[in-house]
């Protein structure tokens, strides 16, 4: 795992990240297109309390995944955290990466939050987040995930 930087991205439009929404977008992702977006508009940025946009970089300094923490804005609690726009290369799927990348952001949600939360819509996201320790539980408002921290 040396050979990957998981860093904290404090400006989003300051890294080359086109790459990542282009092939998310050819495998029928949409929602890095829709992280940038919010970002360039300010709607969601990261900055709120315990709130954090990470990414990984490999030697080269190419961003490679991407995962992000935010306060849930469907549970009505502060201590409710949802992971957003969680996507890994396809080149480095299956090597460690997500799960380098999704201990980073549990670990730093544990110093805020007592839940993190997220939706998937996909089987095969479904079955990691799983294998990671997340239940399956669709009772907080659009989520299919959970995990207490």
């Amino acid at each position: 795992m040396c050979d990957f930087e998981v860093e904290k991205i404090k400006n989003l439009l300051s890294i080359e990240y086109s790459h990542l929404v282009l092939e998310s977008k050819e495998n029928g992702f949409r929602f890095l297109d829709r992280l940038v977006n919010d970002y360039k508009n300010g709607e969601n940025t990261f900055d709120k309390d315990g709130e954090s946009l990470f990414g990984v970089f490999n030697q080269q300094g190419t961003l490679i995944a991407i995962g992000g923490l935010n306060i849930d804005p469907f549970s009505g609690d502060e201590k409710v955290c949802r992971l957003r726009r969680f996507y890994v290369s396809d080149a480095y799927r299956r090597k460690g990466i997500g799960t380098l990348l999704l201990n980073t952001i549990v670990s730093e949600a544990k110093n805020y939050f007592n839940v993190l939360v997220l939706h998937t819509d996909t089987e095969e996201a479904a079955k990691y987040y799983k294998a990671y320790g997340f239940h399956k539980d669709e009772i907080r408002p659009n989520s299919t995930h959970y995990i207490n921290l």
